[in-house]
């Protein structure tokens, strides 16, 4: 390792085999708000059901409350909370057991509220990668080198995320974020279906923008129809709504969000996921 010559791999790496060796893993994001988790429990039901399609043997204490208890004891009241699970080492590609280990990280943060980035996100259309439509899609996996080149992409160009196409060159979603737009007063975002995450912010929006009076919808689209939109953003569970300022050479306003955005911040401090 590094040089080192090892009989076998130190005792935490082995336990580490099968996350560093295949990426056989599965992590959320999670954001706290002063003591609270607003967005807990879809984290934990994507999580739970990523981890059953993949064939793990989830144990008994492994529940919901579970996980609340441990996050307590490691988590500040403001932070950016990783959950990182991993099947037990063994095997190669097909696993001796079927076992789950976790991590978690946290990292204090100083707002207990999304903020709002004034000065816009700019995107470019990532051209290196397209992202593959299966049964896998929806979950946040560790084996993630696509979104990594897509990441060196941005870098590169003076961009700050880039839109990721999947296989069938529609609009997926960028490097971390889930991708809305609007067109003729709808605000649309990519189908499951075509193979985006299963982002949680994105499901309590698809909720709630109804009752606030938004027309929503789900929808396939190629990169042509986002440069015609009249306003983009993004979402994750961490930073919030972020609006996109520009995109190659388009340029976006961004009334309607801000409202959304507004409403979305009240609605967060009202929800009370205590850990």
């Amino acid at each position: 390792m590094n040089a080192q010559v090892l009989d076998d791999l130190p005792e935490h790496v082995a336990l580490l085999q099968r996350g560093l060796y295949y990426g056989d893993s599965l992590f959320e994001s999670i954001r706290i708000f002063g003591g609270r988790m607003p967005l807990w429990e879809r984290h934990w039901a994507r999580l739970s059901g990523g981890l059953r399609t993949m064939g793990y043997e989830l144990p008994v204490h492994w529940t919901s409350q579970y996980f609340k208890e441990q996050i307590r004891r490691v988590a500040p009241g403001h932070a950016r909370l990783r959950l990182t699970v991993w099947r037990s080492p063994g095997g190669l590609y097909a696993p001796e057991n079927n076992l789950p280990n976790f991590l978690l990280t946290a990292q204090a943060l100083d707002s207990g509220a999304y903020e709002w980035n004034t000065g816009g996100v700019r995107l470019g259309l990532c051209q290196s990668v397209r992202l593959p439509v299966d049964a896998l899609s929806g979950w946040k996996a560790l084996n993630a080198p696509r979104y990594v080149a897509a990441a060196q992409e941005a870098h590169t160009a003076g961009w700050d995320d880039a839109v990721l196409l999947n296989a069938h060159d529609r609009l997926c979603e960028t490097t971390g974020s889930n991708l809305f737009w609007l067109e003729d007063s709808v605000f649309c975002t990519p189908l499951l279906s075509e193979g985006c995450v299963t982002g949680t912010l994105r499901s309590l929006l698809l909720a709630l923008m109804p009752q606030w009076g938004y027309a929503v919808q789900e929808k396939s689209a190629t990169f042509a129809r986002l440069l015609q939109a009249d306003e983009v953003f993004l979402t994750n569970a961490v930073r919030g709504i972020r609006w996109v300022s520009t995109c190659e050479k388009r340029q976006y306003k961004c009334l309607k969000t801000k409202v959304l955005y507004n409403k979305l911040v009240r609605e967060m401090g009202r929800m009370k996921e205590d850990f």
